[in-house]
């Protein structure tokens, strides 16, 4: 017994490692593209440019897309001796694999449109506006912390340049990280350990993201540190809910349809703030009508989110319970927990590349 503890705890550190290893290849070859790319457009346009924060964040978008399937591809032939062991719980190729979450059909069409709205008015918008109701500071750490970057230029134009910029932008940064986070990171994870760990990994890679603003953003040294953990406690419990979704639907389209139809919506929160509206006026013209729909939602979907909701708590519980099959259960379940979070923190380290 003691001998199969043993095993236990070395398959948890070569997994893990294996799958680090993968994330690095994508990750250095995703960063030598995103140069290159960056390279041409500073050549082209100024940073000033009301233009630059769109054509940046999509070339950015376009990069990712192509270089995860394209990396991943390459990954798995340097890696070939591993996947001949079997360390991988899946037989199909691991770019074909990340691609085909892409895929959309006529008959799950509707299906994946549904999902999406229901991320969106169910998790997305009530968690923004709880967070701006309770903590009406972080509208004004948020501003001024986006609007300060060459790319968020667009936050001080008109409103139709703000709103053509907005969607381009938002929608490429949604396509940016959902196709990291949940598209490689937490599906990809799922596939050579168990799904809670992805999803523990992927959570704690999208949260520190968002962490990160306050040590590389100027702006954050006159705004104590909770906002930033305030962000960061925010994008790591949507990474769970989101890290759960794909690993057990494997579609991504609705995570970026709700992603970047929420982030449009917090662009206007942030826009009307610099124009002077204060949060009460967001509060009657736009969030009160979609809380309303959002309780319509709820109400009518609710034996199904019950369901989802009970389901992923399990989950949850279940990451957090020893296995009981080995003498030292708790010894594995504290190390498989210590572990995950080590190699959150090394992937987000070298996910600062793609940033």
């Amino acid at each position: 017994m003691i001998e199969k503890e043993k095993t236990t705890l070395n398959k948890i550190i070569e997994d893990r490692l294996i799958f680090f290893v993968e994330i690095l290849i994508v990750f250095f070859g995703a960063f030598f593209l995103i140069f290159i790319a960056n390279v041409i457009i500073s050549s082209l346009i100024n940073e000033t440019s009301v233009f630059y924060g769109p054509l940046y964040y999509l070339s950015k978008a376009i990069v990712i897309f192509i270089s995860i399937p394209l990396f991943l591809l390459l990954a798995s032939s340097i890696l070939q001796n591993q996947t001949k062991e079997k360390r991988t719980t899946t037989k199909v190729n691991p770019s074909l694999g990340h691609l085909r979450l892409y895929k959309i059909s006529l008959k799950n069409l509707k299906f994946q449109v549904l999902y999406g709205i229901l991320l969106l008015f169910l998790l997305f918008i009530p968690l923004d506006f709880f967070t701006y109701l309770f903590i009406p500071q972080m509208i004004k750490y948020q501003a001024d912390s986006l609007s300060s970057e060459p790319t968020g230029i667009y936050f001080t134009q008109s409103y139709g340049i703000f709103l053509i910029s907005a969607i381009i932008i938002h929608i490429s940064v949604a396509l940016i990280e959902e196709s990291i986070a949940r598209g490689l990171i937490a599906k990809r994870g799922s596939e050579y350990f168990n799904k809670m760990s992805a999803v523990i990994i992927s959570s704690l890679y999208f949260g520190m993201g968002h962490l990160v603003y306050f040590f590389f953003n100027p702006i954050s040294a006159s705004y104590s540190i909770w906002f930033s953990i305030i962000w960061f406690m925010q994008a790591f419990f949507i990474g769970i809910v989101l890290s759960l979704f794909i690993i057990k639907k494997k579609w991504i389209f609705p995570l970026i349809f709700a992603h970047a139809l929420n982030n449009i919506i917090s662009a206007h929160t942030i826009w009307n703030y610099m124009q002077g509206n204060g949060f009460f006026m967001n509060t009657i013209f736009l969030y009160i009508p979609l809380l309303i729909i959002s309780l319509i939602l709820l109400i009518w979907q609710f034996s199904n989110i019950k369901t989802s909701l009970i389901s992923g708590i399990n989950d949850l519980i279940s990451y957090f319970q020893p296995d009981t099959k080995l003498i030292e259960s708790n010894k594995e379940m504290i190390f498989r927990i210590l572990f995950d979070v080590i190699i959150g923190l090394m992937v987000f380290g070298i996910g600062l590349l793609v940033l």
